[in-house]
């Protein structure tokens, strides 16, 4: 207790009560149109319909978190009940520019004719059987009655029910909004009777500025690297951005610096993850291990390590498709500069792979009981498998180079050709790693991967206007070319659609099935012209034809078996194991072509060239 004659205390005075720490979230939080950020579609029709009159009863605002779902909420109720002390607003308004006479209590959730009501605690028929019941009643100061349910989705069956006729016809005075995250779990009876508006995620870029102008409010010095980093961090929700900006003022004590960002994170530095992903386009091992252990001795966790890597692979995949990405100002001048050199050299086949490959390595990493041992298997698996061919490239560079060695080593296991997947000419992304490890051994590809066969062979395609066309002596040849050609679907189509009935080079007649597509002659008359260089005639017999090669196959499998169970030691082996079968007929050595009906397999089948 003081003195009753004691002097006032100023505000200002050193004894004053200090006021209470608002978080940046809550401390700059919309409270007009005006200030919301990312949302110009919904800001557009909803300045039209105060406009224009055309208010609906109902809204629904649905998206990820942080986006301003309750916030607008609350902005759509000030606008309906915007009055100021001189009644010179007589209806609801966009237009805010001072605080009026509900704003404050409505902004503060302490407006009595503003409800507001979770359905997260509030989910059953009850609580809405309260609303029904006080929505007939007029405002008690307002201009309407508006009613804010957040989390509209965790209601129950029952309760959206009850929920139905009061919302198709609220009285006059009566306004509702739902904002939810899980908007399929709204049923559409609800959505049917709402205008619907989808809160966007807000780009990194505007993210950047909107911080950019808070820091500056609060006095606080930031490098334009660390608001990318927070902007990125946030994925799109401005609550997030502001958190994470609070947490890094908090943490630098000073300045806010970009590496100080990354340690709060606990993300490495992403010139060092463009190091690692470079050591890996180059097969380098030996590096990517080095820079990745001296990542993870500073702090960084593996599995950041991994989705950060996985973050540039898709950057320098949207880079290669959209040079345009690269002028994002939310990435580092090194990220936007490196990725654009690395979408030049590496393919899409590459980068890709690379994705898969990291996509599945950070499940296992997060699962593993040693994180950092996983994601180093996760980095050798990419560095020996990422730049592989995939098989038909493979068989494709042994035939376009007569079976002899695709790739050219330089005696210690290095590469001193292109990567597989870098363009033709194109100079390798690491062209002096000290030790490459083996990709693929055998009599015809040593070292490296190999060497795309567009890259390694100078004679142009068979296909060419300057080649002789290509001649066709069987129907097998023909399914054969197709899947060389990777059609699949017109090898399927010739596989269980097509019943031969006569084969000539530059002449086909066949019989359909009745799965058969329309457009399948068509079609294949088309592909063949421009896979020999030649024309030919595709003709629909009424004759019945041979069997499809599907039939050939599955009859000569079961042919293979019977066969199979016929023979005195197997029989001998079914009886001593009762309940045994045979199940496949693996042959030793293969049958002459001849006899074989048919050289290429349907995709579900086992080889031909099966044995025991």
């Amino acid at each position: 207790m003081t003195d009753a004659g004691a002097p006032p205390v100023p505000p200002d005075s050193a004894d004053a009560p200090a006021k209470p720490y608002r978080v940046l979230a809550r401390k700059y939080r919309p409270s007009s149109f005006a200030d919301l950020i990312g949302q110009e579609a919904v800001v557009r029709t909803v300045s039209n319909a105060f406009e224009t009159g055309r208010i609906p009863q109902a809204w629904i605002l649905t998206g990820v978190r942080g986006v301003g779902k309750t916030t607008t909420a609350r902005i759509l109720a000030r606008a309906l009940n915007y009055e100021l002390p001189d009644g010179s607003v007589k209806g609801p308004t966009i237009h805010m520019p001072v605080l009026g006479t509900h704003c404050q209590a409505i902004m503060e959730s302490r407006h009595m004719d503003i409800l507001e009501m979770d359905a997260a605690s509030h989910t059953g028929v009850d609580d809405v059987r309260q609303i029904n019941d006080s929505v007939r009643y007029a405002p008690a100061s307002a201009r309407y009655k508006v009613y804010i349910i957040d989390e509209v989705h965790m209601l129950s069956t029952a309760a959206f029910n009850a929920f139905l006729k009061t919302l198709e016809e609220p009285p006059e005075h009566a306004k509702f909004v739902f904002a939810t995250t899980e908007i399929r779990k709204v049923p559409v009876t609800v959505l049917s009777r709402c205008q619907r508006f989808d809160l966007r995620r807000v780009e990194a870029d505007v993210l950047m500025k909107h911080l950019a102008g808070i820091a500056a409010k609060e006095g606080v010095t930031i490098e334009p690297e660390a608001l990318g980093i927070i902007a990125r961090a946030a994925e799109g929700s401005v609550r997030d951005s502001l958190s994470l900006l609070d947490q890094a003022i908090a943490h630098s004590a000073g300045e806010v610096r970009a590496d100080d960002v990354r340690q709060m994170l606990g993300l490495a530095d992403r010139t060092r993850v463009i190091d690692l992903f470079h050591h890996l386009a180059s097969g380098d091992i030996a590096a990517a291990f080095k820079e990745f252990r001296e990542q993870y001795d500073v702090g960084a966790d593996p599995v950041v390590v991994l989705s950060d890597l996985a973050e540039f692979v898709n950057f320098v995949t949207r880079v290669k498709v959209v040079p345009a990405t690269a002028d994002n100002v939310a990435f580092s001048e090194t990220e936007r500069l490196r990725a654009r050199d690395f979408a030049t050299k590496l393919s899409m086949r590459v980068l890709s792979r690379m994705w898969q490959m990291l996509l599945k390595g950070i499940a296992e990493t997060q699962g593993a009981t040693r994180p950092a041992a996983a994601a180093e298997m996760v980095l050798v698996r990419i560095a020996y498998a990422a730049d592989l061919p995939t098989p038909d490239e493979a068989i494709r560079m042994i035939d376009q180079n007569g079976g002899g060695s695709a790739v050219v080593t330089n005696g210690g296991g290095g590469r001193s050709a292109p990567a597989p997947g870098m363009s033709a000419g194109a100079p390798p992304v690491m062209s002096s790693a000290p030790m490459q490890p083996p990709r693929m051994q055998g009599p015809t590809l040593a070292a490296v991967g190999g060497v795309r066969p567009q890259a390694m062979s100078s004679q142009p395609s068979p296909t060419s206007q300057d080649q002789p066309a290509l001649r066709l002596a069987s129907f097998q040849e023909l399914v054969a070319l197709a899947a060389r050609n990777r059609d699949l679907i017109s090898k399927s189509a010739l596989e269980m659609d097509v019943r031969l009935v006569r084969f000539e080079d530059g002449r086909l007649e066949i019989a359909l099935e009745r799965t058969a597509q329309r457009a399948l002659v068509s079609d294949l008359g088309r592909k063949l012209e421009d896979w020999t260089g030649r024309r030919w005639t595709v003709i629909v017999s009424n004759e019945a034809g041979q069997p499809t090669l599907r039939e050939q196959n599955l009859r000569a499998k079961s042919e293979r078996e019977a066969a199979a169970e016929a023979d005195p030691r197997v029989q001998e082996i079914l009886a001593r194991f009762p309940g045994t079968k045979v199940v496949e007929v693996r042959r030793l050595a293969p049958e002459p072509p001849e006899s074989d009906a048919s050289a290429v397999e349907p995709p579900d089948e086992s080889d031909s060239d099966d044995d025991l």
